[in-house]
């Protein structure tokens, strides 16, 4: 397994700030920090692979119900709005119940494809990688 770490990790989920202003609030999840954000969207009825990363660790926010999440043995069905911190080098696998799930990804660390390590796939991947 090759290690892909060149820049910080955090070993815990970042502080989310909550901003309160006269025409509501937002929450912050990176304050001026180096960070990926993706929106995934898993069809109905599939799933990622189970996987884990070295050189990043991740924030999933669902933003739909429907989902379920495994984050190392543990299997949660987060409500939209639930916010599930995974560590790096931690399996995990995102999996819609029903219809199109979508869950924003805010990545700690060094995203690329190649830091992937695949332990189940149903789409017959490699083990590393895209």
């Amino acid at each position: 397994m090759t290690d892909y770490v060149t820049k910080p990790i955090p070993a815990e989920k970042p502080a989310v700030d909550f901003i309160g202003r006269p025409w509501g609030s937002f929450k912050q999840f990176a304050f001026n920090e180096e960070v990926t954000v993706s929106l995934m969207t898993v069809k109905g009825g599939q799933r990622l692979s189970l996987q884990s990363h070295t050189g990043r660790a991740e924030l999933w926010i669902a933003l739909d119900d429907g989902c379920e999440m495994q984050v190392g043995e543990e299997v949660l069905r987060p409500k939209a709005g639930d916010e599930i911190w995974i560590p790096a080098n931690t399996k995990h696998r995102l999996a819609s119940l029903g219809p199109d799930v979508r869950v924003l990804e805010v990545a700690f660390g060094n995203w690329q494809q190649a830091d992937i390590t695949r332990y189940e796939d149903d789409y017959r991947r490699p083990d590393q990688g895209e």
